[in-house]
């Protein structure tokens, strides 16, 4: 399957993951791929998720996870393509690859969970927990981020994000999808190849819920109306003919970037060409930019947020929140007593002077 001039290769891995290659527009590479030829271990069974009573989260409680990769020599890189001397998880050359997680936090089992059950809250409940968590590979290069990605790749890889966001939303049970990408240690990042993950998780997420609980309150044009006023502020650092970047007026984080499309998309898959196109462009410069704030490349979860499967598509606009933890060169701000224990957060920094300062960054971009 070829979109927007993307080609779209499906196989299987030795264990029977899905591998899916995503090859740019102007590739090098041909159509066929070898196969995985590796014996591997069966796949995990799928985790259990526990309810805290507490606060009616669902957490997953995933022992498998313990196994995975932590920051290995590049000679023995997972997701680099397969070589003699190097058995990773991707058997060929590639422009962008996806594949299922093989130490997940959600699946491999698919299956439906009551919605009344998952909403109420009791003692020691518990469900499977269904879903699906994939490793999306940027570039076949060791190390890297998105930021330094040529146009034409970032293009194919927000390609593969609205691909795998229409998939996995189809599959039994997803209540919502969630792209993202951690960068740098400070972040927790175990492996330095360029990449990210999509979660497809079996319920809606807790943040997701408190907005769902916004918009009931403040009106179903809530993203409209932040984004006129945002639009309006100086805490805009970034924007084009279809996108919007801004410092939110209420930031957390010393770094802290939001970007929301100009007309209501619930999600990737709901976007158009040209917005896709320009896209690619605007985001390789925020991230660029927020890597010139600093002598050394800035740490950085950058979180796709998309509306729910099947709640609140009229209503929750695709939006990506860029957060740092990096409030000087040398310093970082530490989750502790109040932002940990208590959900209160304290700001390091005003939003507008933070706006400021990654605003002429970005500027410099070239």
């Amino acid at each position: 399957m070829t979109t927007n001039g993307v080609r779209k290769l499906a196989t299987r891995l030795a264990d029977g993951r899905e591998l899916i290659y995503y090859d740019d527009a102007d590739t090098q590479l041909g159509a066929e791929r070898r196969v995985d030829a590796r014996t591997l271990d069966p796949r995990p069974a799928t985790a259990t998720m526990r309810q805290d009573v507490l606060t009616g989260d669902w957490i997953s409680i995933a022992s498998a996870r313990q196994n995975r990769a932590f920051l290995p020599p590049a000679e023995f890189d997972p997701l680099a393509p397969q070589t003699e001397t190097n058995p990773s998880e991707i058997p060929d050359l590639y422009d962008v690859a996806v594949f299922e997680n093989r130490s997940p936090s959600f699946g491999p089992d698919l299956g439906d969970i009551d919605p009344a059950y998952l909403a109420s809250v009791g003692f020691e409940r518990t469900a499977p927990s269904y879903g699906r968590t994939e490793v999306v590979c940027f570039s076949p290069q060791h190390e890297g981020s998105f930021g330094s990605l040529s146009t034409s790749r970032a293009r194919t890889v927000i390609e593969a994000w609205a691909d795998r966001t229409a998939e996995l939303s189809a599959l039994p049970g997803i209540q919502q999808v969630f792209p993202f990408e951690n960068r740098g240690e400070a972040i927790g990042v175990t492996l330095h190849h360029p990449h990210g993950q999509i979660y497809a998780y079996p319920y809606i997420t807790p943040r997701t819920r408190r907005l769902l609980e916004s918009i009931r309150e403040v009106g179903p044009d809530l993203f409209e109306r932040l984004l006129e006023r945002e639009r309006a502020s100086e805490r805009v650092v970034l924007q084009g003919e279809h996108w919007t970047a801004f410092v939110p007026f209420a930031a957390r984080w010393p770094i802290e970037v939001h970007m929301l499309p100009h007309r209501h998309v619930p999600d990737f898959a709901a976007t158009k060409a040209e917005e896709r196109a320009e896209l690619a462009e605007l985001y390789l410069r925020l991230l660029r930019g927020i890597d010139r704030l600093y002598p050394t490349p800035t740490p950085y979860i950058a979180a796709w947020h998309q509306a729910p499967v099947t709640e609140g598509r009229d209503d929750v606009r695709l939006m990506l929140q860029v957060t740092s933890p990096r409030r000087a060169e040398t310093k970082l701000k530490y989750l502790a007593g109040s932002e940990a224990a208590m959900g209160a957060w304290i700001g390091d920094l005003v939003p507008e002077a933070s706006a400021a300062l990654i605003r002429e960054a970005v500027e410099g971009v070239r």
